[in-house]
């Protein structure tokens, strides 16, 4: 499955980090100052999508007279305060970025956050060495499922979209890394995902990245 990898390419939400959680902090706490309560149904159709998308559903699935633009400076303002303090890395993410640093397998982050949560992110962790290449669903025209982020990130990477993993943690994602002709690998992420949702996505779906960990040490050693 992986032996023709050359790079990896990582979601970030959900995948790298736990951060779902505090997302719907931020969301429940944003439709709440406008008197609205945070629907399930509603959310779960929007996760994975890129910042422009998701908002826009959100102001059509609760009917918000906000402007785009308002909505995004405060969701992101409240979210960029709390990734510090909230956002933990997911379990097997270590060990996955030492072993491509150990064996110098390039890695991306394809993310459909705003890239001020992507910075945040990486610097609350100290990863600013370690993900060079850092793309966003704002840098590309079309957002996840679409496959531009994917591409751009391979692109950016010297990459072959075909000798590129992906891992992603919601179907919108994986949709987008399939695409780009990338090996898909899904680790579902508990607050929102469950493995039967990748059925005619991708075959390879895993528990956690501790499983990646172990078929790209399999693939590097000699």
């Amino acid at each position: 499955m992986i032996d023709h990898i050359q790079a990896v390419i990582f979601d970030m939400d959900g995948l790298l980090v736990d951060s779902e959680p505090v997302w719907m902090i931020c969301e429940r706490e944003l439709l709440a100052r406008r008197g609205k309560e945070w629907d399930f149904e509603i959310q779960r159709r929007l996760i994975g999508m890129r910042t422009h998308d998701f908002l826009h559903g959100m102001i059509a699935g609760y009917d918000l007279k906000d402007t785009y633009e308002d909505l995004r400076a405060e969701l992101l303002d409240s979210m960029c305060a709390l990734v510090p303090q909230k956002v933990v890395v997911r379990p097997g993410a270590p060990e996955v970025i030492a072993l491509l640093q150990e064996h110098n397998l390039p890695c991306a982050i394809a993310s459909s956050s705003a890239r001020v949560i992507i910075e945040a992110v990486v610097e609350s962790q100290g990863w600013q060495d370690i993900f060079h290449v850092r793309v966003s669903g704002d840098d590309v025209e079309h957002g996840k499922p679409a496959p531009d982020v994917y591409l751009e990130a391979a692109r950016r990477l010297s990459v072959a979209p075909e000798h590129c993993l992906a891992l992603e943690d919601s179907p919108t994602g994986a949709r987008a890394a399939v695409a780009a002709g990338m090996t898909t690998i899904a680790i579902p992420d508990p607050w929102h995902a469950h493995p039967e949702l990748f059925d005619g996505i991708t075959p390879y779906v895993y528990e956690s990245l501790h499983d990646v960990a172990r078929l790209l040490e399999a693939r590097v050693t000699p």
